[in-house]
Formats: structure tokens, C-alpha cells, sequence
């Protein structure tokens, strides 16, 4: 029986976010990949848009990757850098496990230094986000503003499960459709051709015709070394990421989506305020968790005018 292959060009697609949105579109973005090194043998792999010293960097959330921005980068339109965080998209494996932030931003801190040490401002989504506040306490001088984008130390398994019941899921799938199926029953709010643009960066297709996701799984049997991770179970704790929001001396935005799939609540908004008074809130009535897949020129307007207005 032959195979069906399902071909990939990770950059063919720009035309169909820009379409999707309603964006001008006079032709391919000039965007490259880079990879960055590190000193263990391990690397970071990055988007790199337009030619010039990037202005934002952009860390994706957990089981995503780099292109989760690809709609938000084209409304930007701004030189700029998007990462796989370790474990993820094209990076190598994480130091202990991929939900380690604090291991993740020693790596992202060398990524950022290469590729956007003079960044205005970095954003970070769920997983993102909880880096970049490691990152903040790590590396400050790369931090000059920060965006949490529907995420804060207050998350935990309850308000994550959902998440956490897709990226539980199955290993592998026999079929494109059956993994494009259960994608979209997790992502009631998307539309199908964005689910499927998503799977194509996100997931791989075996010799064999079958498909396995390209991030490493969160899984209980990871080092528990980390200092984010609870010794019952297999979530990541970031609780003590707290502090980090009372150090923090740069400006600072949380962006939190208010349906029903976002894992920040009014106890985690009124938490970060009180630790960081003069943070900007930002509420995104037509989003879930995943701002810059329902509502990407909004989320791009807001980070506008927080990196670069007066």
C-alpha cells in the first residue's frame, strides 16, 4: 500500500495567515531560520524576520513552536525574532526537560544575546512567559520590556487542563486527519485552515506515513531537579516565578484572553498588580489561552504600542 506524503514548506504559508486576517501581501516575508549554538552541544533554533537588528523577541508557549507568531509577526512587520524554546519546534533537547524554565533561559539567554540583544522588548506566551521571567532575573540587561501573553506564576493543573489533556494525548497518529481531528476538538475558536497550518510546523511524518509531534512531552518521569516542578506529578509549578514579578524593574503588559480556555484568573490579574503596580493589563474579549492564534492583529497592536509608543 503506498504512503500518502503530505508535503511541507515551513515557508509557503505566510500568504494564508495574511489572507486569513485580511493583511496586505505583496509577496514572501524575507524570514530565515538560524541556529544558535550552545555550549554543551546543543542549540537553539530561531525565526529571524527582515534584515535588520530585531526590535521584539518572541518566546511560544508549551508543545508549540516559533511559528505560533507568524500572524502577529506580519502585522508587526518589524525586524524580529521568534525561538523554539529547548525541546521544541527545530532546538535541541532541553537541559532537564522542557518545562524547566530556568534551564531554558540560560539557553534562550544565549540565543537572545546572538539574535536580539537589543531587542525593545520580549514577549512570552504560557510557557514563554514563565521563561521570560526567568530570563528577567537571569540575563536583565536583555529584558527592557516585558509582555506575559495569558500567562502568570498562578497557573497550575486545574487551570491548564485542557492543555495538558491534548498534550497528554495520544504519541503518534496512523493519519494527517486524525491528528488534525483531535487538534480541532481541543481549538473549538480556530478555524480549520489555521489548525492545519499549525500541524504542518508542529508535527513530523514518519517513513512509515505516520505523524508524531515535534516537541518533547511533559512527562512525570523528567528530572524533578528543576525548581518549577512539584514532586507528585508531572506539572510544572512556577509559584516561586512570584518573586521574580515583585523584582522586575522594566515595564511589564500581561495580555490575558477572557474566554474560557485562558488560564489566568481574576486572583492571578489582582496577584500580579499587587506585586507589580504599574504593570499594563490588557484584556482580549475574543481570545482563549492562545491570543496570537484568535486574535493576532489585536495582540500586535497591543505590543506596538507598549514596545515603541510614548
Amino acid at each position: 500500500m503506498s504512503i500518502e506524503r503530505v508535503p511541507y514548506d515551513e515557508f509557503s504559508m505566510f500568504y494564508e495567515n495574511a489572507s486569513e486576517f485580511g493583511l496586505p501581501y505583496h509577496g514572501p516575508p524575507l524570514v530565515r531560520r538560524e541556529r544558535v549554538d550552545l555550549d554543551d552541544g546543543r542549540h537553539i533554533s530561531a525565526l529571524v524576520w527582515g534584515d535588520s537588528p530585531a526590535e521584539l523577541v518572541f518566546l511560544h508557549g508549551g508543545a508549540q513552536n516559533a511559528h505560533t507568531w507568524d500572524t502577529v509577526a506580519l502585522a508587526l512587520d518589524r525586524p524580529l525574532v521568534c525561538l523554539d524554546l529547548p525541546g521544541h519546534g527545530h532546538s535541541g533537547p532541553a537541559r532537564k526537560g522542557s518545562a524547566d524554565v530556568f534551564g531554558n533561559a540560560a539557553d534562550v539567554a544565549a540565543a537572545v544575546e546572538t539574535l536580539g540583544a537589543e531587542a525593545s522588548a520580549v514577549i512570552g506566551m504560557s510557557l514563554g512567559g514563565m521563561t521570560l521571567l526567568a530570563l528577567a532575573d537571569q540575563a536583565p540587561d536583555l529584558v527592557r520590556k516585558a509582555v506575559l501573553v495569558d500567562v502568570t506564576p498562578g497557573v497550575d493543573e486545574k487551570k491548564s487542563s485542557n492543555i495538558a489533556a491534548f498534550i497528554d494525548g495520544p504519541e503518534s497518529f496512523e493519519r494527517f486527519d486524525d491528528l488534525l481531528a483531535r487538534t480541532i476538538e481541543f481549538n473549538p475558536t480556530r478555524t480549520v485552515e489555521s489548525l492545519r497550518r499549525g500541524i504542518l510546523h508542529n508535527a513530523l511524518q514518519r517513513p512509515d506515513g505516520s505523524w508524531v509531534w515535534r516537541y518533547a512531552r511533559f512527562r512525570a518521569s523528567e528530572t524533578r531537579a528543576s525548581e518549577t516542578r512539584g514532586e507528585g506529578d508531572g506539572f510544572p509549578r512556577f509559584g516561586n516565578l512570584w518573586d521574580s514579578v515583585s523584582g522586575l524593574t522594566v515595564p511589564l503588559m500581561l495580555v490575558r484572553g477572557m474566554r474560557e480556555q485562558s488560564v489566568v484568573d481574576d486572583a492571578d490579574e489582582a496577584e500580579l498588580v499587587r506585586r507589580c503596580p504599574a504593570a499594563r493589563i490588557e484584556h482580549v474579549a475574543d481570545a482563549g489561552h492562545s491570543v496570537q492564534g484568535d486574535a493576532p492583529l489585536e495582540l500586535a497592536a497591543l505590543i506596538e504600542a507598549f514596545a515603541f509608543g510614548s
